[in-house]
């Protein structure tokens, strides 16, 4: 449930209400907003009744959340939520782009993706270290070279990173160097995982599963905000269905539906989704035109030359196209574009 203060509620009202939620066993979480503090209550819900909060100083109502997911749902936060990562901003006004290649694969190659993206205008560099794969024996990723690599790169650019944990075991590894700690879509209810984001102290990209539903990717993201780290970033990146002639299903639909249930920021992942850079860029503009707060986009200096996901990435050449249109939608949809200063 949630419990919504009146507009004059002081500090001592709400610290009030916090401690009687608490003597009777619930999890307290506040939101102030700027108009009024709305305190989110996780617990047994058969024990509001023996509670009186509506007779308490300050309270205006109590209301129930009917849905499983509580914390990332716009009932309990009404405003979007904006996440900081450096002089940007994800989720706000701005659109951001994430760009780069899908691994890292030597400082050479991702040195130049960096410098090509940012020239084009990405704020945010992407680049695998740890590489999850359907194959064991595809290239699994530099490790903390890759990491290493990635952190050079930032400091030659002033681009901010993304990358992907995969074990609980490397986590304090890829917190250390990363800005964004990125959940793969393989896993996104690894739940154990996700508890252990939640304590890292860094933004999370949570990509949505294989064959996850909405309500379920939210429930994936309620973990990591239950436990106490609000700063996620949903990223749709396609459903697998019947179709077999792009890689995955791109469910565009996900956006407007997010923004209605969740305060969550929400990009797009168009390379993964289509697996085919020729469809990437009309998709890219698709994603805006729905209301994404953002992109990322797989770069590479030599697709044909790539480790992996070659056939999905775009040169340099085809993101910048790709950037100017992105640029010419958003001014449609009152939206900016931001560059790394």
């Amino acid at each position: 449930m949630i419990v919504v203060m009146n507009h004059g509620a002081d500090k001592k009202d709400v610290e009030a209400v916090v401690e009687r939620l608490e003597k009777t066993g619930f999890q307290i979480h506040l939101s102030a907003g700027v108009e009024r503090t709305i305190i989110g209550a996780i617990g047994d819900k058969t024990r509001i009744g023996d509670l009186a909060l509506e007779a308490m100083p300050g309270v205006e109502k109590v209301v129930p959340i009917l849905m499983p997911f509580k914390l990332a749902s716009r009932n309990f936060q009404e405003q979007n939520t904006v996440i900081r990562v450096g002089n940007i901003e994800i989720g706000g006004d701005a659109i951001q782009v994430m760009a780069g290649p899908c691994a890292v694969e030597s400082k050479e190659q991702l040195l130049e993706a960096a410098l090509r993206v940012k020239e084009a205008g990405a704020t945010i560099l992407r680049g695998g270290a740890f590489k999850p794969r359907t194959s064991p024996y595809s290239f699994q990723g530099l490790e903390e070279k890759g990491l290493e690599m990635l952190a050079e790169a930032r400091e030659a650019t002033g681009l901010y990173i993304v990358t992907e944990v995969m074990d609980p075991r490397t986590l304090p590894l890829v917190a250390q160097y990363t800005d964004i700690i990125q959940i793969g879509t393989r896993n996104m209810q690894n739940f154990f995982l996700l508890k252990e984001v939640a304590t890292a102290g860094k933004p999370v990209l949570l990509k949505r599963g294989l064959s996850a539903t909405i309500e379920e990717w939210l429930m994936a993201a309620e973990y990591i905000i239950s436990g106490g780290n609000s700063q996620v970033i949903l990223c749709e990146r396609g459903i697998r269905t019947f179709e077999t002639y792009t890689r995955n299903s791109l469910d565009l639909t996900s956006v407007p539906i997010l923004k209605h249930l969740s305060h969550l920021p929400v990009i797009v992942d168009p390379s993964h989704a289509i697996g085919k850079w020729r469809y990437v860029q009309p998709m890219a503009r698709a994603s805006i035109a729905a209301g994404a707060d953002g992109l990322i986009i797989e770069v590479h200096p030599r697709p044909s030359e790539a480790l992996c996901d070659g056939p999905q990435s775009l040169t340099p050449e085809n993101f910048k196209i790709l950037m100017d249109e992105v640029r010419q939608v958003s001014r449609l949809m009152n939206r900016k574009m931001d560059d790394v200063s």
